[in-house]
């Protein structure tokens, strides 16, 4: 099938009230142009260098789409992420976070970023580890920074052949991105709970996700060189 039809058989499939973020991955300008072009309305891009070359090659198609940070991110990189990016996915410390704050009021305005949760505390992955109470110090911390606004959570399952096996982890996130809504902090609004990818989607939907992020579900196997 093509990008065109597996984009909006997964459009028609999944629930209206959640977005796909497509990863853009390796992924070249014509693959990202068809996906945007059958209707993708959020790119997700995982290195600022492969993300600035994209959105040059794409001309006007960038302002159709908003664009997911969701890779890590160097301190040194964020002067060159910020007005590439209209969302950052992965804030996992109060340091990475002081640094964006620092640098986005050069800017003047606010941007939407989520918690990075390491849920299933795999040595492999970064992120926060699954503790609530280290996740909410870091939420009460950046409610005092005026140009983030914490809108949610992002997190992954864990790398099986079964996804099942990330459901009680799914399910922990949910519980906490639940708990951090109800404190009702200033800048911290927990709309947005993006977990699952294109083995576990499915799963993580039915836990409460709203957001997933979607590569060779829709694109095919990566190509690498």
């Amino acid at each position: 099938m093509s990008i065109t039809e597996n984009y909006q058989r997964l459009r028609r499939d999944i629930p209206e009230h959640v977005t796909i973020v497509l990863a853009a991955k390796t992924r070249t300008p014509d693959e990202v142009l068809e996906a945007i072009a059958s209707g993708a309305t959020d790119i997700g891009e995982n290195y600022v260098q492969e993300a600035e070359t994209m959105q040059q090659a794409l001309g006007d198609a960038v302002r159709r789409v908003r664009w997911h940070f969701i890779g890590a991110l160097q301190t040194n990189k964020i002067n060159k992420a910020l007005p590439l990016f209209d969302v950052f996915q992965t804030i996992d410390s109060l340091e990475k976070a002081q640094a964006f704050e620092t640098r986005a009021a050069r800017f003047g305005r606010v941007w939407p970023v989520y918690l990075e949760v390491n849920i299933a505390a795999e040595i492999s992955k970064v992120g926060l580890p699954p503790e609530y109470e280290q996740i909410e110090q870091l939420a009460r911390q950046m409610a005092q920074l005026e140009h983030l606004r914490v809108e949610g959570i992002m997190t992954m399952g864990m790398f099986t052949p079964d996804p099942e096996d990330s459901r009680p982890y799914f399910r922990a996130a949910r519980q906490i991105f639940d708990r951090l809504g109800a404190l009702s902090l200033p800048n911290v609004t927990m709309k947005t709970l993006s977990m699952g990818m294109s083995d576990s989607y499915r799963v993580a939907i039915e836990e409460g996700s709203n957001m997933v992020r979607l590569g060779t579900i829709v694109f095919g196997a990566r190509q690498y060189a």
